[in-house]
């Protein structure tokens, strides 16, 4: 287990540091997992937080923040409401805000936060323009399908090649060039070109 300060913005570690001991959590720091950024839970009276350790300090900063405000939530009002019902969304925009008042984001990320604290959803990761603001200060880095033309061919996966077509609502949607199968891809989706 890792200390969680060395992922951190430093400006961030007072009010941060602040809240773990307010709230009497566990900041546990994992390895990356593909279905998750982070979570929240409970096992008796202990609270804990768990993180990916592969993301960066901004997204790791907004994930912590997001799963301390429920934390928060849990210990105003235990189980009796939504996960990301109204409580969390209006905790989470109060404490977010502490952190947008320090100018510690980039204007890139400062202006898709902005926007995304509109309306939180239950994933960063579902915001296009936070995640892609977010993206550019990754170590490694990525090709996400919303980047690439449509008409283009790319690797998603091992060795599946897929044309790009048109956006639907949300999605795009991809052509498997071996089966001809129609797919449904998230803007989001790390892919490789296909050369």
């Amino acid at each position: 287990m890792q200390s969680y300060s060395q992922y951190l913005p430093l400006k961030s570690l007072n009010i941060i540091n602040n809240w773990i001991d307010d709230l009497s959590i566990e900041i546990i720091v994992v390895k990356k997992r593909t279905t998750k950024l982070g979570d929240f839970r409970v096992k008796g009276q202990r609270l804990f937080i768990t993180i990916n350790e592969d993301l960066n300090k901004f997204s790791f900063l907004i994930t912590l923040i997001h799963e301390l405000s429920h934390a928060f939530v849990y210990v105003q009002y235990k189980k009796f409401i939504k996960p990301h019902g109204i409580e969390w969304k209006n905790m989470f925009k109060s404490k977010m805000h502490q952190f947008i008042a320090l100018n510690i984001f980039p204007d890139d990320i400062l202006q898709a936060l902005e926007m995304h604290m509109l309306m939180p959803s239950a994933s960063s990761c579902n915001d296009v323009n936070l995640s892609l603001a977010l993206s550019k200060y990754d170590a490694i880095k990525q090709i996400f399908l919303s980047k690439i033309r449509e008409g283009e061919y790319f690797i998603y996966g091992k060795d599946r090649v897929f044309i790009k077509q048109e956006k639907l609502r949300k999605r795009f949607k991809c052509q498997e060039l071996l089966t001809k199968k129609i797919y449904l891809f998230n803007p989001l989706a790390p892919v490789k070109l296909f050369t």
